[in-house]
């Protein structure tokens, strides 16, 4: 009868899990508390949101806890199993191309037809150039430069850690994942003191909309994927990840590329492109 249970195969059916339930229940009663909180509903709303999060962290934390006890004590993520959680991650991080392209839509369709006649009320909001008048774009030579150049380094401190990791050097992964996040942290600052110093608001202009929407969600992105390797590190020193099995590594290096790729973009189509527009705009005005 022993035998009758053993695994035949290379797939790994999961445990049953509380958490997909009770993470449910705890972004339910987050949503309410932030819908609450922000209609001025009832004066506990803040509470009702705060349990709410705190129960999402807590459901993320031991759910991925869960993960890595599968994969390193286990021994249940086989070379099988780690295909599809490789093709899992390449659709997450096409979700999120996705999600960027939404916001580079926004500033596009705004950017490249300011005057258009289809939209009358374009002209009025405009004045039939783009950026909109009074609005006074930054600098990309300056601060945004510094966070490009940021943000490339870190992208060859990560890529220095996964080649340690390789060649099995785990002071050269520990090295590489702590100067990457510290260039994420400072890029992170870096962020927020320029935001400090906009001299244009998110709400009543779509320029300022549309700006702070895309660079907002990527200075997000940002922050997520400096925590994502920050657990690896904690991970790394615990001894975990091995030449042939670092999924959860793996998985951050290539956040971590793609945060890199899309801030690419955004300086070039928002900080570049856009100041050269506003140049112009204000030159022939």
């Amino acid at each position: 009868m022993a035998t009758a249970h053993t695994k035949q195969h290379d797939y790994h059916l999961v445990d049953p899990s509380p958490w997909p339930f009770v993470g449910s229940f705890a972004a339910f009663v987050m949503a309410v508390g932030a819908v609450s909180w922000m209609h001025h509903m009832y004066q506990g709303a803040p509470i009702v949101f705060g349990v709410g999060l705190i129960g999402v962290l807590y459901t993320a934390a031991s759910w991925w806890g869960d993960v890595i006890n599968e994969a390193e004590h286990k021994h249940d993520h086989t070379r099988v199993v780690q295909i599809s959680h490789r093709y899992g991650m390449i659709l997450f991080i096409a979700s999120e191309v996705m999600f960027f392209v939404a916001w580079f839509w926004a500033f596009f369709n705004s950017a490249l037809f300011p005057a258009d006649p289809v939209h009358a009320t374009r002209e009025a909001l405009f004045g039939g150039v783009w950026p909109p008048k009074g609005i006074e774009t930054f600098d990309p030579w300056h601060l945004p430069l510094l966070n490009t150049l940021i943000l490339l380094t870190s992208g060859t401190t990560v890529t220095w850690a996964h080649h340690a990791l390789l060649h099995n050097d785990r002071k050269g992964l520990k090295y590489g994942l702590i100067l990457t996040i510290a260039l994420g942290v400072i890029f992170s600052c870096v962020q927020a003191y320029e935001y400090s110093h906009a001299e244009f608001s998110f709400a009543g202009n779509v320029y300022g909309a549309t700006f702070f929407m895309a660079t907002g969600f990527h200075g997000f992105h940002v922050m997520v994927g400096s925590i994502f390797l920050l657990v690896c590190l904690i991970r790394a020193y615990k001894g975990h990840f091995t030449p042939q099995q670092h999924l959860g590594f793996e998985f951050a290096a290539w956040y971590w590329h793609f945060v890199d790729v899309v801030w690419l973009f955004l300086f070039v189509c928002i900080y570049v492109w856009g100041n050269g527009a506003s140049a112009m705009a204000h030159g022939g005005h």
